[in-house]
């Protein structure tokens, strides 16, 4: 049985969807699964990029598109009032309810309560009235504010960067990272043995020269 790491963040709509269709995207098929949450802006700025969000066309194409997708896979969803907002605190709160032998990893009810807070009803994310209503409601095993907590978070997101994760949702299994929510069908014909994992595409990606490299 293949294990996956999913890594995900909170503001990504992306990895709302991915994370609603994973058991069904993945029937029948034998894994386990771990949640990771990181900070999404943390890889931006590493990597040098903006996000969807921060870019006005592409901002709203995105949010047609996820509402599209919601739409048409049947998943319930509705745009927060305000988007990008700040999702420390609810990363935190899921760190902050990770079990003790898994910290940092919260478990799938977790996740689903704080995507759902997001991602359903239309109201702000970030309020701070709505917050404590969900802390209270998650009950988590550690302060938000806790330095642990915070550094945890922190580990996380370098842990993810380190492996070469450049965005939200991604999927990792073995030593293979599979991104976005339409890896979906990549990423189960992996865990079912299909033979072109096996064979020279997957690595000979990177013998393609570049062309032209811009600077920013």
């Amino acid at each position: 049985m293949k294990h996956i790491t999913f890594y995900l963040d909170f503001i990504s709509p992306y990895a709302y969807l991915a994370f609603e269709r994973l058991p069904e995207a993945l029937a029948g098929v034998s894994y386990s699964v771990s949640y990771e949450p990181v900070l999404f802006a943390a890889m931006l700025k590493h990597h040098g990029q903006l996000g969807p969000a921060e870019i006005v066309p592409k901002r709203d194409w995105t949010y047609r598109q996820v509402l599209w997708l919601a739409h048409t896979l049947e998943i319930p969803m509705q745009m927060p009032a305000s988007h990008p907002f700040n999702p420390l605190a609810l990363l935190r709160l899921g760190v902050a309810c990770s079990p003790e032998a898994t910290p940092g990893k919260p478990n799938r009810h977790t996740c689903e309560t704080i995507f759902r807070h997001v991602w359903r009803g239309g109201a702000e994310a970030a309020d701070a009235l709505r917050l404590k209503a969900l802390t209270a409601q998650l009950a988590p095993r550690r302060d938000v504010q806790d330095e642990a907590v915070k550094n945890q978070l922190k580990k996380n997101t370098e842990d993810a960067i380190a492996q070469g994760i450049f965005g939200v949702p991604a999927f990792v299994v073995d030593d293979k990272i599979f991104w976005g929510l339409d890896a979906l069908p990549m990423l189960r014909g992996y865990l079912l043995g299909e033979p072109w994992f096996a064979g020279p595409d997957w690595d000979g990606v990177r013998q393609v020269a570049s062309g032209i490299v811009r600077r920013p």
